[in-house]
């Protein structure tokens, strides 16, 4: 079960995880984004001050060359969360149609030619979305949670096996949801 309002909470560092897991560009590194983003306290504020300060000994091109060469050529760093657990079976067709259904529901547009299963799409989902008064968020968005905890467990594993930045990224993102899940009492 997620704490949404936890969740709500740490809405501003979903807006830098999208940032910073799309194609990189010359101001996704200046460092107001990541002091607006994250309080000391932040769950993931460590992992991210480390993924930061790693980026700093590159330029931009090294940078993005990086980003392409983890992301777009490395089919275990996929950065579609059902891909990990689906590839391509039918089930996760069903997945993404729930997704979109979801982003639909709370007013976000799909990008034309993006798929729903797209961590920098979703990042910006709990970013943008307002879910709070919403009497169906809890179950949707515990649907949500759990294709990004399945997905990143999967990329964080291949991120670290290849020694990537971008590991400590995905780890921050992961701390993040770890700290909104609530903890139910155990059944007498």
């Amino acid at each position: 079960m997620i704490d949404l309002i936890k969740l709500y909470d740490y809405k501003q560092s979903f807006g830098y995880f999208a940032l910073q897991l799309m194609y990189p560009g010359k101001l996704d590194f200046h460092p107001a984004f990541l002091e607006e983003a994250f309080s000391s306290g932040h769950p993931g504020y460590a992992h991210v001050h480390t993924y930061w300060s790693l980026m700093q000994n590159f330029s931009l091109e090294e940078i993005q060359e990086s980003y392409a060469a983890t992301f777009d050529f490395q089919k275990d760093c996929a950065l579609y969360m059902t891909y990990f657990k689906f590839e391509d079976a039918k089930e996760r067709g069903q997945m993404l149609a729930k997704l979109k259904l979801l982003y639909e529901m709370f007013g976000l547009q799909m990008p034309e030619g993006e798929l729903p299963d797209y961590l920098p799409l979703m990042c910006e989902f709990l970013y943008a979305a307002e879910w709070l008064e919403d009497p169906s968020a809890p179950e949707n968005f515990g649907m949500l949670i759990a294709i990004l905890e399945d997905g990143t467990y999967h990329l964080l594993k291949a991120l670290d096996k290849n020694k990537s930045p971008y590991f400590h990224l995905v780890k921050g993102l992961r701390e993040t949801f770890k700290a909104c899940a609530r903890q139910e009492a155990p059944s007498q």
